[in-house]
């Protein structure tokens, strides 16, 4: 447990030291955050990446030099019972949830043709369900200042020859943008941002050349691109903005 002169920020998905979630968490923690991160090395094994020896430590180093009290969970979120315990962990290790940002995700490439139902509702239990989870629990816990709290989570605008990650990325949004009306009395925010394409280490030179070539800006995003605009959205500053899905692509079409 700190003194509680940081805020606290649990961050899920932070599995890779190239990743969106530990490029996020390591901009709050410059920003004056505290970190909790899950990660779920079970996932990073399946996946053409596999697992990064040592990310979990490369990462606390990070969010340490910038000052940060930090809890890494091992959390498998397809598991029911992990958000309660996530959040149990954090508290314990470092203090109360006041930011609550979403990397997590399953994604395993398929079409309409070709998806397994056991893939379906993988997708959907961590994706869709272990994101409502999350959000109960954090709504139940949170007893910070009105006005301070934060969700913010990440999906994507995949569909085609992608159905159960993009339809469950779908159902994300709707649950995350409900929680900006259902917990309005306790002072949280709440918003989900679609970051466009962003090589973390699993794109072809085909994709990365097609999104390169549908983003005026000539290059594709990085995790500090999205970190910039969670920093915002969770400081004084970035109040104003809920509910909304915010589209922070470059202009990718």
């Amino acid at each position: 447990m700190t003194d509680g002169s940081r805020p606290v920020a649990l961050i899920t998905g932070v599995g890779r030291t190239v990743g969106i979630g530990a490029g996020i968490a390591a901009q709050l923690a410059a920003s004056g955050w505290d970190i909790a991160f899950t990660y779920w090395s079970a996932y990073d094994q399946r996946m053409e990446w596999g697992v990064e020896a040592g990310a979990t430590g490369a990462v606390t180093a990070t969010l340490t030099r910038h000052g940060a009290s930090v809890a890494a969970i091992e959390a498998d979120l397809s598991d029911v019972a992990a958000p309660a315990a996530v959040f149990d962990e954090a508290e314990r290790r470092i203090g109360p949830v006041t930011a609550l940002v979403m990397c997590h995700c399953e994604s395993v490439d398929s079409g309409l043709l070709d998806t397994t139902v056991e893939s379906f509702d993988r997708h959907f239990a961590v994706n869709a369900r272990a994101t409502w989870l999350l959000i109960r629990e954090y709504g139940r816990r949170f007893h910070g200042t009105p006005g301070s709290g934060r969700i913010i989570a990440l999906t994507s605008d995949h569909t085609v020859g992608n159905l159960p990650y993009g339809a469950s990325k779908g159902a994300l949004d709707r649950i995350t943008r409900a929680a900006a009306h259902e917990l309005a009395h306790l002072g949280i925010t709440a918003n989900v941002i679609n970051p466009g394409p962003v090589d973390t280490g699993w794109m072809t030179d085909e994709i990365r050349a097609s999104g390169i070539r549908q983003t005026p800006l000539g290059r594709l995003g990085t995790p500090r691109d999205t970190a910039n605009l969670v920093d915002f959205l969770c400081s004084p500053q970035g109040q104003w903005i809920n509910g909304q899905l915010l589209l922070s692509n470059g202009g990718f079409a």
